[in-house]
């Protein structure tokens, strides 16, 4: 019986002897798959935190002040961090990225922030602008001065001016760089102006084209017709 105990105390310890040691720790550079026993030779790249929102989305010509990243050795002491902004173009609609580096002798950890640049309502309120078109002078008689500003809900777009002498107002919204004017009615005491237009923005947000469809009712002066309106931010 003591020979018995004997040889399985000799076997216990062989097994236990035979487990493969190394580093078990899968966030590791050196982790050994077959290893079962962790013996401390774990090598780590550094930690890298991004400060700040990760994703975040700005308006053309919006304001941006990058927050960085810091980074840590596994030991808690610091490694430089390097930033690299060299695609971002905060005066183009877009997504751009600001990537992050760290490294130490184990490797490089990177990261990366997404910075989605778009057309919103402090693009199309500010400054003026001036019109130039194909539009009649009297069945269609635009203003080269309109009064640009924010509409109803967060993509309104109001057109005050609209006319030359007559005024009027015309209202639509943005969804990106599409501009929908639904179909309104301009009242000039003598008759009224129906119309609607569709356009687009372009990427840098300093100028508009709007395609308008329009049926003026005005005896004499009025007719029906498309005609084409370009907006250029002064």
């Amino acid at each position: 019986m003591k020979k018995i105990f004997f040889t399985l105390a000799i076997l216990t310890l062989a097994l236990t002897s035979c487990k493969k040691k190394g580093c078990t720790d899968s966030t590791a550079t050196n982790r050994n798959e077959k290893a079962k026993k962790d013996d401390g030779s774990c090598l780590y790249r550094p930690f890298l935190t991004i400060n700040g929102q990760a994703q975040m989305t700005i308006n053309v010509g919006g304001a941006y002040s990058d927050a960085g990243a810091t980074a840590v050795n596994k030991d808690g002491s610091s490694v430089v961090v390097s930033t690299d902004s060299s695609s971002f173009d905060k005066t183009q609609t877009g997504v751009y990225y600001i990537n992050y580096a760290a490294a130490n002798v184990n490797g490089t950890t990177t990261g990366s922030r997404k910075v989605t640049v778009v057309i919103g309502a402090s693009n199309w309120t500010s400054p003026t602008w001036a019109v130039t078109s194909t539009c009649s002078g009297t069945s269609f008689p635009l203003s080269n001065s309109p009064v640009i500003s924010a509409g109803a809900g967060a993509n309104g777009i109001s057109i005050d001016n609209m006319f030359n002498l007559v005024g009027g107002t015309a209202t639509g919204t943005v969804n990106g760089a599409a501009i929908s004017i639904p179909n309104q009615t301009i009242n000039i005491t003598l008759g009224d102006i129906n119309f609607s237009g569709i356009g687009t923005m372009n990427a840098s947000a300093t100028q508009f084209q709007i395609t308008y469809t329009y049926d003026n009712t005005t005896p004499l002066i009025g007719g029906n017709g498309t005609c084409v309106a370009i907006y250029d931010k002064q």
